[in-house]
């Protein structure tokens, strides 16, 4: 596995500019909240969300879960995995997901999260892949709208690798 196996989808331009936009939509659509908490879906969104909140002009207390459902596959198992320690109780929640892809990941973690009292949930994804749905979810926010292939590089790996790349790339062993 190397970048000779990459091929580019979505430039490190593309995203930090599309970042900016719904940055400006969340503070637009939470004016007035007095914080909004964000949670991080690890690993995937992390680089996602650090950019993301540099451009919420809202006061945000950010958090980290752990959900999978892949693994080290390019599939979903189905199975869906959450480890976290959060109170939202009574507080707006943006929850920050790198791919919603077969959507059986991000309805586990809304099911799970709205038994913790949130005053609002919504979720924002980076890249979206509906036509891979298994679980009627939509994101309230999407950065890109992709087809089923499977990408890797800011944020998103296979079995560790890629993630540090600045753009996605689609990946063609």
């Amino acid at each position: 596995m190397d970048k000779r196996d990459l091929r580019d989808l979505i430039s490190a331009e593309r995203i930090e500019e599309r970042i900016r936009d719904l940055g400006k939509n969340i503070t637009n659509d939470y004016a007035g909240c007095p914080e909004l908490v964000v949670i991080c879906v690890l690993n995937g969104a992390f680089m996602f969300t650090a950019d993301l909140v540099r451009h919420i002009d809202l006061p945000c207390r950010i958090e980290f879960l752990r959900a999978s459902s892949y693994g080290n596959r390019q599939t979903s198992s189905g199975k869906v995995t959450i480890t976290h320690d959060i109170d939202i109780g009574k507080r707006h929640v943006l929850l920050v997901e790198d791919i919603v892809d077969t959507g059986l990941t991000i309805s586990g973690i809304i099911a799970e999260l709205r038994n913790l009292d949130p005053l609002s949930l919504r979720v924002c994804t980076l890249l979206d892949k509906p036509s891979q749905r298994r679980v009627m979810v939509s994101p309230d926010y999407t950065g890109f709208t992709i087809p089923a292939y499977f990408v890797v590089g800011y944020g998103l790996d296979i079995a560790g690798k890629f993630r540090e790349l600045p753009y996605i790339g689609v990946y063609r062993p």
